[in-house]
Parts: C-alpha cells; structure tokens; sequence
C-alpha cells in the first residue's frame, strides 16, 4: 500500500504558540494554570497538557483568585477581557495573531461607518470571540442564501471578514453573492485569509487526484479537520476524520492501493505516525510526502514568557561587542 503524506499537514504556527504558551506557563509558574476552552481543538493535545497541570474550563468564574489564565488560540470576547481584568486575573493570551488580526479588521471596518458581516459559523468558539470582540452589530452569513437574506440595505456601506479556519475556497462563493448584492462592500485581500487553512486544503484537493481514500487525523470538533474530510469527499474519494489509528476501519482498506494521510492544523505529527503503524497491521506500506509548500512561519510568544529569551540575546550581543 502506498500512503502519501500531505505538505503541508497539523500543527500550523499559531497552534504551535498556543501550546507552547500553556507549556511555558506551567515552567514559569508551575501548576495549575487555567486555560479558558481547549486550548486547541484536539483532545490529545488537551490530555497532554492536562496531565502536565493544565485545567481547562468553559467560564472564568471556575477559575480561582490570582491564577494564571490563557486564552485558546481561538480568541475570547471582549466583555471576557474585561471580566479577568475586573477580577485581577493574571492572562496571557493565545489568540492567533491571524485571529487577533480579523478583529482588528472588523473594528476598523465599524469605525469607519460600515455594517459589518461574518462569514462563518455560528456557535464556534473563534466566531464568538469575533463578535464580541468588534463593538458594534455583526451580521453572521455561512452561505450566498444567508446574505440574501440579510436585512440591509443594497446601497448600504458594508465590509467583511472571516473565520480564519475557511480557506479562500470556501468563501469564495459567498464573497460573490456579497459583492453581487452591495455596490459599496470592501474587505480584506486574499493574501489576509489564513494563510495554513489553505495551503493545507490546497494539499489535499492535489493529494485526492492520485489516491483511492483520504485519511485525515483529527479532533471531531475541529472545523479546519472536518472541511479537509469534506473536500475529500467533494473530490469523490472514500474520506473519513479519525483521531488516531485506533479508530481506523479494516473495511475502509479494501481494493485501497493508494492512501492520501493528513492532518488538521490542531493534530500532532505523532498521531499521524500512530495512523501509519495502524496501517502496516494490514498491509505492507510504503510512505512517501508530496511535494508542496513548506511552511516557516512564527509567531511570537507574549513578553511575559520571553523574557529569558530577551535576556539571552542582549547577553549574545554583550559578548559580542566585548570580543570585537
């Protein structure tokens, strides 16, 4: 059996410091620190850090006086902010920084005078940390059908932004019923929307031409997961999510000679590894990566957790000068 490896595939930069901020928090301040909702939305990743002294809760008020709060990756509202400053709460916050930039848009665009529209999903946790976070009314569309729907006017000063976790893509359609309805609409450029949502569903939409089954690893309630198995299935491929290779399927093996494997950008490579070994327990396999886009990009950790890091480099550059 051939297995082809997507490039890229898991973990994109703004997972990456978002875990590395509850790691670091815990060597910093030691156990516990609280995170408010998973951090990311892997359940491995989660149990991970949980035994390592991470709690994670859904409401502020489960956390203790004076401990240490981190917000997930996916953003907090507003009026969440203001209730951890309200109580003192000592936060860092693990907002993507592409997540953190939507919200900066979104005010922007309000400031200026202009009805703001989401495209989105409702109920997940980054588009309610968006709306929450812009001040002002947010109309929420996920199809063309809702923005028909929208109660404003034709002529009306608009603007739009996106859940980081849809690729290009995936709003294409609906950016074209906005700018079909509304002759004054702006938003962002296509080199704002997430840069990791689409190069990974780039890679499986190349992947899917040459393969008889997609295998994507991750959690059930990531939404950057759940659309690569989706595009799989779009592309008319036998696709199906799995967390690990505990649960892959014998049946779904069958008259299967090539297996395209990826991972949703909250999945560690270990569990695609797991997935691999699940497979050579039925057939002899020979495992091989796409070419595609390799991916060096990082972000920041908050002042807080780099302090050592500063140190560090103002003692490199002392040295430095004292040997010249």
């Amino acid at each position: 059996m051939r297995v082809i490896l997507a490039q890229p595939r898991g973990f994109c930069a703004g997972v990456v410091r978002a875990i590395e901020i509850v790691e670091r928090s815990l060597e910093k301040f030691g156990a516990p620190v609280y995170v408010r909702h998973e951090i990311v939305h892997n359940r491995h990743v989660v149990e991970r850090l949980e035994r390592m002294g991470a709690v994670f809760v859904e409401e502020l008020d489960e956390i203790p006086d004076g401990a240490v709060t981190i917000f997930s990756a996916h953003g907090v509202a507003q009026s969440i902010i203001d209730q951890a400053k309200a109580r003192g709460l000592p936060v860092l916050d693990a907002t993507c920084p592409l997540v953190s930039k939507v919200h900066l848009q979104g005010k922007r665009y309000v400031a200026r005078g202009r009805a703001l529209i989401l495209i989105g999903h409702a109920g997940h946790p980054e588009v309610e940390g968006t709306m929450g976070q812009i001040g002002g009314p947010v109309h929420l569309v996920s199809t063309a059908e809702d923005v028909a729907r929208l109660a404003l006017p034709d002529d009306a000063p608009t603007a739009y932004v996106t859940q980081t976790t849809l690729s290009v893509d995936d709003t294409r359609g609906v950016i074209a019923a906005l700018q079909a309805r509304f002759s004054d609409l702006e938003g962002p450029n296509v080199s704002d929307i997430c840069y990791a949502t689409q190069h990974r569903q780039s890679a499986v939409r190349d992947l899917c031409a040459v393969a008889d089954l997609l295998l994507v690893v991750g959690s059930r309630n990531s939404s950057n997961s759940n659309r690569l198995r989706e595009i799989g299935t779009e592309q008319g491929l036998p696709s199906y999510l799995i967390a690990d290779g505990s649960e892959l399927d014998a049946a779904w093996l069958s008259g299967v000679q090539t297996v395209a494997l990826t991972a949703g950008a909250s999945a560690p490579e270990e569990l695609v590894l797991d997935v691999i070994e699940a497979l050579r327990r039925h057939s002899e396999v020979k495992v091989e990566t796409m070419d595609g886009v390799r991916e060096n990009i990082e972000f920041r950790l908050p002042s807080e957790l780099r302090s050592g890091e500063v140190r560090a480099e103002t003692e490199r550059k002392t040295t430095a000068t004292t040997a010249r």
